[in-house]
């Protein structure tokens, strides 16, 4: 059986006004049976019955903390687990979404990294951590203007798919997001930041998980740096923004020790001279096992102390929900077999 929400828009079944109605019970009111979509006819919700699967989740699990932010533990419809992140602000709701189950990519700091990778999400599954966290938060879909693509996995070794999902969040009769509250996190893979660059009618938002200034230090914190050097990724975001005009992101991990020394921020400044970009530092959101720590305040203000004065637009993003495991992996990393809750939208 099918997951309907695996189709872009304009594939929908039904034809005309039955369809717009369709897409409206879905992306519009975020239902999450055909027997609720109460203006179609019988015979067609028995239909789709037969031929589609609307929910791509069998139990929906959440943690809520008292920072507001709400952790989503999704067991697929295959019983294998991933997360999103519901994070308020007082300007906008942003949601963090997962493109894979586990990672490949393996970074050491990383609780998804630890995990191994399952396998690649689908385009519904994608789309679907959308509808059902607006569910729980009891929010129309439509209400979730903000993405990062962010969570578990590493978006540009799922591309067809990643790609799939961000035009069906962009299509008008869907979740009419606009492109430019969409973001895309990379570990650092050049060519598949240059293909994204290509794509036209999407024009996404990239954030580059650099973590590191230097081969030695990168290598040793993300396995994929052997294969992508630092190098060829500067050279891959210069040609981004060349061809897109956008700004570009570049996440960095503190960790103490490691990549918080003062050289290590002239050479990151060094790095960035000449593109329009902006540094989040990230304090290490700790897990179990990890092997790493933070950087303490003092080192992270003297690290970001040391960039604002060479001219770099630099800022301090504190982590959500920490009191809720909400890192990158760590809720299912603590409870592999663990996800209570009803298997529809916005179970809670």
């Amino acid at each position: 059986m099918r997951l309907l929400l695996d189709l872009h828009p304009d594939d929908y079944p039904l034809e005309g006004y039955r369809r717009r109605q369709l897409l409206d019970w879905v992306f519009g009111q975020g239902v999450g049976s055909f027997a609720a979509m109460a203006n179609l006819p019988a015979e067609l919700r028995a239909e789709l019955e037969r031929d589609y699967l609307l929910n791509p989740f069998r139990e929906i699990e959440t943690v809520r903390s008292t920072d507001g932010s709400v952790k989503y533990l999704f067991t697929l419809q295959d019983g294998r687990q991933m997360e999103a992140v519901y994070m308020p602000y007082l300007d906008r709701k942003t949601i963090c979404v997962s493109t894979m189950v586990g990672c490949p990519a393996k970074c050491a700091f990383c609780a998804t990294g630890a995990m191994g990778f399952g396998r690649n999400l689908t385009p519904g599954e994608v789309v679907g951590q959308i509808l059902a966290v607006a569910g729980g938060e009891g929010l129309a879909p439509r209400e979730l203007r903000n993405l990062v693509f962010m969570g578990m996995g590493e978006p540009l070794l799922n591309y067809e798919h990643t790609m799939n999902a961000a035009r069906i969040l962009l299509h008008p009769l869907a979740l009419g997001m606009s492109k430019r509250r969409i973001t895309l996190s990379t570990v650092g893979l050049a060519k598949g930041i240059r293909r994204l660059a290509a794509e036209d009618d999407l024009g996404l938002k990239l954030a580059i998980s650099l973590h590191a200034p230097d081969e030695e230090t990168r290598q040793r914190i993300i396995p994929t740096g052997a294969a992508n050097g630092i190098s060829e990724i500067m050279a891959a975001a210069r040609e981004y923004q060349a061809v897109t005009g956008r700004r570009l992101t570049f996440e960095y991990s503190m960790l103490r020790g490691v990549n918080d020394h003062p050289w290590q921020a002239e050479l990151l400044a060094d790095l960035l001279s000449g593109l329009v970009s902006h540094v989040n530092l990230i304090p290490m959101n700790p897990w179990d096992g990890s092997g790493f720590e933070s950087s303490t305040e003092a080192e992270i203000q003297a690290f970001y102390d040391a960039l604002e004065a060479r001219g770099v637009d630099v800022s301090v993003r504190r982590s959500r929900g920490k009191d809720a495991g909400a890192a990158c992996g760590q809720l299912a990393l603590k409870r592999p077999n663990a996800a209570r809750g009803e298997a529809r939208f916005g179970a809670a």
